[in-house]
């Protein structure tokens, strides 16, 4: 039973992810994420129902278009299984945690995937992706008291304050959809945990930027989107808060 409670929500992850995919295409030109139907770029050949089954579809095709045969990018697979093991560790790793903390935790993770993904593509971070993690911060708030009302404003106005400062003094290092995102973290884990996260985004920042430094692919001077650090900071927090909660009470 635990098995089959895992794998739905492996399953629903992938359904999630497919539809993430659609967001993260077109919300960013401009597009509506629910009309027209999904369909080829290439051809306009509108997918049936068989061609849009997450990660089955991609295997079944090839990778390929079933009219024009153009390649189909491995990001919309991967993005789907990206989505559904976050979703069956979302639930592994708080087996305490409530049906309806487990809802707000899947929109947030779904929330993280889709903006990772455009800040990688477009260098931004789209405010009304950053208004819904905001958004969903004040209802967990409201209708669970996690975090409290005082630790999610003051993760908020904490993180958001130093990032804005950041931002303020050096703008060619911290854009201002870093410092919205980072005050819609805030409102969501609280404090301290935000503070955690930003810890850990950093650590991942030096990291990957010393690996693309060393293998040339990137000089000091190229601009890094801050926002995939961001999420998965955001995201080590969140499944492993109860680590970091010990740690919290230890050292204060």
């Amino acid at each position: 039973m635990w098995v089959l409670n895992i794998l739905a929500y492996g399953v629903l992850g992938l359904i999630i992810g497919s539809f993430l995919n659609v967001v993260i295409h077109r919300l960013p030109i401009g597009q509506s994420v629910s009309t027209p139907r999904s369909h080829c770029p290439q051809c306009e050949h509108v997918l049936s129902p068989w061609e849009l089954i997450p990660v089955v579809s991609y295997l079944l095709l090839k990778g390929k278009c079933s009219q024009c045969k153009m390649d189909i990018s491995w990001r919309y697979p991967g993005v789907e299984i990206l989505t559904g093991v976050l979703f069956i560790l979302t639930r592994m790793l708080q087996p305490n945690q409530t049906t309806t903390g487990i809802v707000f935790d899947l929109v947030f993770v779904s929330l993280l995937v889709a903006l990772t993904m455009i800040d990688i593509d477009t260098f931004r971070l789209p405010d009304v992706l950053v208004g819904y993690v905001a958004a969903t911060g004040l209802l967990k708030i409201i209708i669970m008291a996690e975090p409290t009302f005082w630790s999610g404003i003051i993760g908020a106005l904490g993180a958001g304050g130093v990032f804005f400062l950041i931002a303020y003094f050096y703008p060619e290092g911290m854009g201002l959809g870093d410092v919205k995102l980072v005050a819609a973290l805030g409102i969501y884990l609280g404090y301290p945990s935000i503070f955690y996260a930003i810890f850990l985004a950093s650590l991942f920042g030096v990291f990957l930027g010393g690996i693309n430094f060393l293998l040339r692919k990137k000089s000091l001077k190229d601009p890094i989107p801050f926002g995939p650090f961001l999420a998965g900071g955001s995201l080590v927090v969140l499944l492993g808060q109860d680590y970091f909660s010990v740690l919290y009470g230890y050292l204060f």
